[in-house]
């Protein structure tokens, strides 16, 4: 069985929204991270954390326009 690439990563934690482990699921495959504290994970349980950073900033970003533009209309 070939060996799967990892990455390290650390999720931010704060007291507040960011406190709480993290769950992510890649093709059954499940993962409980723990925010705070750098763990390695095979390399697509961090592109899959990352794919949802991003979508989750394009979308704030698309809100963000999208009220400004009605506040003013």
């Amino acid at each position: 069985m070939p060996k799967t690439e990892t990455a390290k990563i650390k999720l931010f934690r704060d007291g507040g929204d960011y406190r709480d482990d993290v769950f992510v699921s890649v093709n059954g495959h499940d993962f409980l991270i723990k925010r705070g504290v750098e763990v390695e994970v095979p390399l697509y349980i961090a592109e899959a954390l990352e794919n949802s950073r991003v979508q989750q900033d394009d979308a704030d970003r698309r809100m963000s326009e999208s009220g400004s533009r009605y506040q003013y209309e």
